[in-house]
């Protein structure tokens, strides 16, 4: 049993034995003991003034002299204020060492018998290709999947494609109207980077026209209304849902194109898939369901044939789920996703990586959800994130000022050979090695530097800054890794083996202890970061570890250390911080290196 458990379930029987009260087990606040004081675990003493009806001081001194002689891992303790700070004895860290210092399973938990978790994430537009705001979210998405499965759900990923709607049709119009049957192929590009430029030259055109008919006397909103290119672009979506073979055959061309372009760039960032949706195949099942809406008076049909869901009980407006002319929103196929999805999985848990503008959006979902008597409507979760931009300020994708996705990679990758090579990283690699070298670091800066920010919180992408070897970044901690495994390939292999008893309490020292605390943080940090769906919970975990070890590297020779029995202690000492290090980064996407 981790000794903080121990603790919680032990103090309010301590409690009612020395004060003759019952406390509630909630009231029970157990925490890390900050730095600056001495001792390795707290108990916040406060909230049981008003119920002892005694000072912090006088509690915390009787608790903790009860807690020395009934807890056998605790060696000591001291009071400050309102806060019980409580030594553990070194036996309770070797013992914990011993258990677990050879176990790369370490921090992970056995499977979960429960109903699979949905994450839904990346949802890109077949109109564009991936960009920065996609990164953030593919890195987001997929973190939060591998934590959730380290903490033992059965976790489907899955991506909703938003395949159909004006957008596309801009893309679509402008190559029938300017791309002279240009292709992947004629042109040398990555399909969704073709197509992407003429939804960009779409956007450029219709301003033009735009700005002719302010000219001519229109208000800007009404000529936004009349541009022909608009008007065409809305025939062209009404043929789309008509099932016009033309159209349909130049959607489905040009989307195979985006679709082969995703791939590549989805390969290379790591991330997959159980389940694509497409937005085309879940918006008439979501029309249906919202149909029957109103058959069941759950929702109104207007004069005007648009059909309407009033949330006014709910405390929000009047919501259009299909427009006049019978189209479909982005709510209703949102609709028929989730119910798709409730039948495909039956999951616990349905998670949407969505930006934070669209918070409202998936508010009015579940509200709908819940109005059409939906089984899996509490089980709607919207993990809201902030927008990512450059230093140079935000993107627009209808301008072109988007940062590709491949571009950026490609940034990270040649930004990371030119800082390894001037630091000299590289010596005595073959070419293949070193090409490795540089996409490990490359793509783990780019992953560390997002997923370090919390996610609700927006943030500035430096990539001259991420690739700092001795910032708060990812080549920092894979340098450390390195550096345990150049530490692991000079040791003897008979000192590789697990140990089974350790050294003598009296030799371990502070900087030993200190390490060993922060590994045994690990399960507790997967647990959190589970909890609250947060990667940066793990990537600020990992630093700290790494940090910690480099202390105790610099203050402590390990292969060269004249005690035995230390030095195979501090040899199996590196290879368990190896062993979460290498768990922790996994955990973000981040393959790490064996040497640099």
């Amino acid at each position: 049993m981790h000794i903080k458990t121990k603790l919680e379930e032990i103090l309010p029987a301590v409690i009612k034995e020395l004060f003759d009260v019952d406390v509630d087990e909630k009231t029970v606040l157990i925490q890390k003991t900050r730095k600056e004081f001495e001792g390795d675990f707290t108990v916040v003493i406060f909230p049981f003034t008003k119920i002892l009806k005694k000072s912090p001081e006088d509690i915390g001194k009787k608790l903790g002299e009860v807690l020395v002689e009934k807890v056998k891992e605790v060696e000591s303790f001291n009071v400050i204020k309102g806060f019980l700070n409580l030594t553990l004895k070194a036996e309770y860290w070797l013992e914990f060492f011993v258990d677990h210092h050879s176990d790369i399973y370490f921090g992970c938990n056995e499977p979960l018998a429960e109903k699979p978790v949905v994450v839904e994430f990346s949802s890109p537009n077949t109109n564009k290709p991936l960009h920065l705001g996609h990164i953030r979210n593919n890195l987001l998405g997929d973190s939060v999947s591998r934590i959730l499965e380290a903490y033992g759900h059965n976790v489907k990923k899955v991506n909703l494609v938003n395949d159909r709607g004006i957008h596309i049709c801009k893309s679509m119009l402008a190559w029938l109207k300017w791309g002279k049957g240009a292709s992947p192929e004629s042109t040398g590009k990555k399909g969704d980077q073709l197509v992407g430029d003429f939804y960009v030259l779409f956007e450029q055109e219709y301003r033009k026209q735009i700005s002719e008919l302010v000219d001519s006397g229109k208000t800007k909103e009404q000529a936004e209304k009349d541009a022909q290119l608009i008007i065409e672009a809305r025939e062209m979506l009404k043929k789309w849902e008509n099932g016009d073979d033309e159209v349909v055959k130049v959607w489905k061309m040009m989307n195979e194109w985006v679709y082969e372009g995703f791939d590549v760039t989805y390969n290379r960032m790591g991330i997959s898939f159980d389940k694509i949706y497409h937005e085309s195949q879940t918006y008439l099942l979501g029309r249906e369901i919202v149909e029957q809406g109103v058959q069941r008076n759950v929702f109104y049909r207007k004069p005007d044939g648009g059909v309407w869901a009033d949330l006014s009980k709910e405390g929000l407006d009047d919501k259009l789920l299909l427009r006049p002319d019978g189209t479909s929103v982005y709510i209703t196929q949102d609709i028929g996703t989730a119910e798709l999805r409730y039948e495909d999985f039956d999951p616990s848990k349905m998670i949407y990586v969505v930006g934070n503008e669209q918070n409202y959006h998936f508010d009015v979902l579940k509200k709908l959800l819940k109005k059409l008597d939906k089984p899996y409507s509490d089980s709607v979760f919207h993990l809201s994130y902030g927008m990512v931009e450059l230093p140079e300020g935000k993107m627009k994708s209808r301008e072109g000022t988007v940062v590709d996705a491949d571009d950026l990679m490609d940034l990270m990758e040649k930004t990371a050979e030119e800082i390894t090579e001037e630091l000299g990283k590289t010596e005595g690699m073959t070419g293949e090695q070193k090409q490795d070298l540089y996409k490990k670091v490359g793509l783990g800066a780019l992953k560390y530097f997002i997923l370090k920010v919390d996610p609700k919180k927006n943030m500035v992408f430096n990539p001259n800054e991420s690739i700092d070897f001795n910032g708060h970044t990812a080549p920092f901690i894979l340098y450390t890794y390195a550096r345990i495994h150049s530490v692991l390939r000079k040791a003897p292999n008979d000192k590789l083996l697990p140990l089974k008893k350790t050294i003598s309490p009296e030799k371990l020292a502070v900087k030993e202890k200190e390490l060993l605390k922060l590994l045994h943080d690990y399960p507790a940090m997967v647990h959190e970061s589970a909890k609250d769906l947060n990667p940066a919970v793990i990537a600020n975990y990992v630093y700290e570890l790494a940090k910690e070890f480099n202390q105790f590297y610099h203050d402590h020779s390990i292969l060269n250390e004249p005690d035995n029995e230390i030095s195979e202690f501090r040899i199996r000492l590196a290879s368990f911080t190896g062993i979460v290090v290498r768990s922790a980064m996994g955990l973000l996407g981040i393959d790490v290196v064996d040497r640099m």
